[in-house]
């Protein structure tokens, strides 16, 4: 739903993008700054916590195409969107004014809108009708109308809301607080992404004549976690392993992100960087869980004590390949 305080404001400058922005582009600038203001990196700071709203009522409009279509045309058309067409209802040059158009005399009609709607390449575009349709025309921009207009639907509210990495795999429900001292619980799905929108019916702006309320557009981000990456449907956890545990081989335990452990055997001989597979312990949600991919690293001992470096002075004397010899080879 539109809003008269969206001439003030400039959504594409508070975002640092142009008009020409694509989807993909703005959600990745408004993660950055979201990230940057969000008031948990910035606690106690006034300033950052308005940049913040800020920033999520512009993404919240422009986001959505058919608000930002809204908005871009009620940019253009500046206060003549809200009712403020003065002359052209009254007065040189507009409707029942010297010069202007008379009751019933609409030859000029298609130049009204040709400048209202960027020329003769925006009329092809534009349905113009006596009676019923030029009422509906210009009762949508709140200056002309002869006939009251129906319920209409409360304002769309958007929110941004921070989860971690556990509860975006696994799914949650969260309290919210919504304007009016209330709070409403949101189911949150499993498998959510940052920056997923989520649309709450009903639980908006109240209609202001008896219509339904609007909607809560709610945006999810979803905090970095110390451990765990995600990889689209799996997961990604780099294992510290001992020399000898990749040497001779072992069974260890990988933790998940629920905080259980499970077990995978590590072969003899295995490789720092090498990656073993957890089936059905990644993201959940919906079709097939993904997998938990476990990188081995493995960890140089940094302090060896007399009998340790002893006993690997021994083996680096039995020691018969070279590492380096292949490479050696293909050089």
């Amino acid at each position: 739903m539109a809003s008269q305080d969206w001439l003030e404001k400039d959504f594409y400058k508070i975002l640092g993008v142009d008009k020409q922005v694509t989807e993909k582009e703005l959600t990745k600038k408004y993660h950055k700054l979201a990230h940057k203001y969000h008031p948990d990196s910035n606690q106690g700071d006034a300033a950052a916590e308005a940049r913040f709203k800020e920033i999520s009522e512009a993404y919240s409009v422009l986001s959505d195409p058919e608000q930002r279509a809204e908005y871009d045309q009620i940019r253009e058309l500046g206060p003549a969107a809200f009712g403020g067409f003065g002359g052209m209802f009254g007065g040189p040059g507009g409707f029942g004014g010297a010069g202007g158009y008379q009751q019933g005399d609409f030859s000029g009609f298609e130049d009204i809108f040709g400048g209202l709607f960027g020329g003769g390449g925006a009329r092809r575009n534009v349905r113009y009708e006596t009676g019923s349709g030029f009422e509906d025309i210009f009762g949508g921009m709140g200056g002309f109308q002869s006939r009251p207009r129906g319920p209409q639907k409360g304002a769309d509210l958007g929110a941004t809301h921070t989860i971690d990495l556990r509860q975006a795999i696994t799914g949650d429900t969260v309290t919210l607080a919504i304007p009016g001292d209330k709070t409403i619980k949101v189911k949150i799905p499993a498998g959510v992404t940052d920056g997923k929108k989520i649309r709450v019916r009903g639980k908006g702006q109240e209609s202001p004549n008896g219509g339904p309320n609007g909607d809560l557009i709610l945006t999810v981000l979803v905090r970095k976690h110390p451990v765990f990456e995600r990889d689209g449907k799996n997961l990604r956890v780099k294992l510290p392993v001992t020399y000898l545990e990749a040497t001779l081989g072992a069974t260890v335990e990988a933790p998940t992100i629920t905080g259980e452990r499970v077990k995978l055997r590590v072969q003899p001989g295995t490789p720092s960087g090498r990656v073993l597979r957890v089936k059905g312990r990644g993201v959940n949600g919906s079709g097939t869980p993904g997998d938990l991919l476990v990188e081995v690293q493995v960890v140089v001992p940094q302090r060896l004590t007399d009998k340790q470096r002893k006993l690997f002075e021994q083996l680096q004397e039995l020691e018969t390949d070279n590492p380096r010899g292949d490479l050696y080879a293909r050089v």
